[in-house]
């Protein structure tokens, strides 16, 4: 296999590895149970997971990300990255929290974050065993030069491969939200009747794009006013992961306010390592069901991170859920039913 059909998992992702630990060896020692919420049982599906191998990572995020693996990973990350980032380790991950069915994005970013190639992802499918799905993706940068090329690879992989969504990293791929050349995949997604994930908000990843062009998601709104059939879900709810702000947060809800065809995603925003006290969570949350966008919500991880990541993060999300008053019908929308309305999970 070529390196540019391996992959990476997401910045965020690699980021939490940090705080693993050589705690893989009791992964799965737990038999699966069904997640409650308020004593009620509450089908999952993470939207939101990566795969990977450590070979894929560029050398400069490599260097970032071995500085801060604690003792003894930082000695050889590398098998603990592969191990988490297999499809059975994500499965074991998924049995762990209780969770049905996960999401794994492609991810085209080689000069930041790396490969996940939609023939990879693909593979990783067939070894999941009906349990895992697949989001395609494309490069982006120079996609001006060779779109019609590209758009024509992906309507391929979207079909051949069962593709049930595109996801878009703007800030990895080094890309501005609001370049006309990717009206085209827009204009695919719609034809498809798949929905398009869109990180918003900015990442700490070495060689990312801070540039507002590339992270507010406020520099979507022609194309979602442009392609109205199409559904954007606005990964990260437009976060700051730099300075762990609520960052975009507002132009966000405002997008899916006013739109009916943009949805929201709050992935690793979180954790224990972007939000320790939960403050920045149970705000954003709350905002949302104020708003009247509960309904708009879908829930996803962006792990699996590190062993035990994916069952922490579901658990901290109910948590912050059960905080910020949603109802039993609200949190079961969150957690599956709303994401079943604009993709097939079946």
């Amino acid at each position: 296999m070529t390196r540019a059909s391996r992959t990476l998992m997401s910045t965020t992702a690699m980021a939490a590895l940090a705080a693993s630990t050589l705690a893989a060896s009791t992964l799965g020692a737990c038999s699966p149970t069904t997640p409650t919420y308020r004593g009620e049982p509450v089908s999952v599906v993470d939207m939101h997971l990566h795969t990977g191998t450590w070979d894929d990572i560029p050398p400069p995020m490599q260097a970032f990300l071995a500085e801060r693996f604690p003792f003894p990973v930082n000695l050889a990350p590398e098998g603990v990255v592969n191990d988490v980032l297999s499809a059975q380790g994500i499965i074991d991950q998924l049995d762990d929290a209780g969770i049905e069915k996960g999401i794994l994005f492609a991810v085209y970013a080689p000069q930041t974050v790396g490969l996940t190639t939609n023939e990879f992802v693909a593979a990783r499918v067939d070894e999941g065993g009906g349990r895992l799905l697949g989001f395609g993706s494309l490069p982006l940068e120079g996609l001006a030069t060779s779109q019609h090329l590209r758009i024509d690879e992906l309507r391929a992989a979207i079909e051949s491969y069962d593709l049930r969504g595109i996801k878009l990293a703007h800030p990895h791929a080094q890309a501005a939200l609001d370049e006309p050349a990717q009206d085209a995949i827009y204009a695919l997604a719609g034809e498809k009747g798949v929905p398009v994930y869109l990180h918003t908000g900015n990442t700490p990843a070495v060689g990312a794009r801070i540039e507002e062009t590339s992270t507010n998601p406020r520099f979507l709104q022609r194309v979602i006013e442009q392609f109205p059939e199409t559904t954007f879900i606005l990964g990260h709810v437009g976060y700051d992961f730099i300075d762990h702000d609520v960052g975009d947060l507002d132009v966000a809800l405002d997008l899916a306010a006013t739109h009916d065809n943009v949805f929201l995603e709050a992935s690793a925003l979180g954790s224990a390592g972007s939000d320790p006290e939960g403050t920045n969570y149970g705000q954003i949350l709350s905002a949302i069901r104020e708003r009247g966008l509960a309904s708009r919500l879908v829930y996803g991880s962006d792990g699996p991170q590190r062993p035990g990541f994916v069952k922490d993060y579901l658990q901290r999300t109910l948590a912050a859920l059960d905080a910020a008053d949603y109802e039993l019908d609200e949190v079961r929308g969150v957690m599956k039913e709303n994401l079943a309305g604009i993709t097939s999970l079946d």
